[in-house]
């Protein structure tokens, strides 16, 4: 699990990083990779110590959601980045065009009224850093792809050897715009639900390669967070939980094959970040995740183990269960109802 650098604290000195790295040991969880601040307190304006974080443990570098508006300043943390061989983990969002919408410019956000973000927010972005990755050969990974257009652009920036790769978030991969209830703030993600074609595109660009990777975008908020007036509450789905049975969906749809699947959630991301994990390989860590493909369950507050239930699938019924973590070769985890033994 990557702690990305929008905590509190942020994750801009050696200290923070290390009081991570030292709870998760306490708590023998030592599988837990805290990523750097950017720039300092994420505000974008001094880059932050890079090479002391790394040697504190950070294994790449991030904006988290925070849009950066100076360009000299990404380009300068991307030369830095790159004098160390950090990964920077980007998502691209313009900061004027993207900062104050909370739908995607389209049908539902002319219909209810709402601040809307263009795809060009994410295309616009994602075209500097791609100019910039060129020009200081720093290494970039994108995170939260969500329109066919990047899908393209990145496609492009691999087929002319940059050394890029990207990420989808796996209720991009199922839910559009036409999904939303009005209103109703489990909806409220960043980037937003786009459309049908860029749903599809990005389901393409898993199939294809060009999108490496599928992350849960877990982002559990409380109860107040969600209420009020849609552009006023948290964006985020906490998604953890449903990120295996969204994934065997999309087999079930044949939208992608389960090898990929499978690799899209943990080789292929343990490949970019350089960790020796993710795979069934002489040498590894045994961390085995065991799971029964066709158990049926209920999305409720009996199953459910997040603090945040802020999530568009509450009372569905899913396929597709955990029986079995397994950590270093020990069990750690093993659901009651389980049939299966190890």
């Amino acid at each position: 699990m990557c702690i990305h650098p929008d905590t509190k604290p942020v994750i801009d000195t050696a200290a923070v990083a290390e009081l991570i790295k030292e709870l998760a040991e306490k708590a023998d969880y030592p599988q837990i990779y805290p990523i750097a601040a950017l720039t300092q307190r994420l505000e974008g304006t001094e880059l932050s110590s890079m090479l002391s974080l790394k040697q504190a443990g950070c294994i790449a570098v991030g904006n988290g959601d925070q849009a950066i508006a100076n360009l000299q300043i990404l380009r300068r943390a991307m030369e830095y980045a790159a004098s160390h061989d950090l990964l920077l983990m980007y998502r691209p969002n313009d900061y004027w065009l993207g900062r104050s919408g909370c739908a995607h410019e389209g049908a539902f956000a002319t219909r209810y009224g709402l601040p809307s973000i263009p795809d060009a927010a994410e295309t616009i972005a994602l075209d500097q850093c791609l100019e910039l990755a060129e020009l200081t050969r720093c290494r970039v990974h994108f995170g939260q792809i969500s329109c066919k257009r990047s899908v393209i652009k990145i496609h492009q920036a691999i087929k002319y050897g940059l050394n890029v790769s990207a990420d989808v978030a796996i209720h991009q991969l199922h839910l559009t715009e036409n999904d939303m209830i009005p209103f109703d703030s489990v909806y409220h993600v960043k980037p937003p639900l786009r459309t049908e074609a860029d749903k599809e595109y990005l389901r393409q660009g898993l199939a294809s390669g060009t999108l490496s990777c599928i992350c849960s975008d877990h982002q559990p908020h409380d109860i107040d967070a969600k209420l009020g007036a849609f552009p006023e509450t948290e964006p985020g789905i906490s998604s953890l939980e449903t990120l295996l049975p969204l994934m065997l969906k999309l087999v079930a749809q044949h939208a992608i094959t389960l090898e990929q699947g499978i690799a899209a959630l943990s080789h292929n991301p343990a490949q970019i970040l350089g960790i020796a994990s993710g795979a069934l390989t002489p040498g590894f860590s045994a961390d085995i995740c065991i799971f029964d493909p066709e158990q049926t369950w209920q999305v409720n507050q009996d199953n459910w183990l997040s603090r945040g239930a802020n999530t568009p699938y509450w009372g569905q019924t899913l396929k597709g269960r955990v029986t079995h973590t397994l950590q270093a070769g020990k069990l750690i985890y093993h659901a009651a109802d389980s049939s299966c033994h190890v």
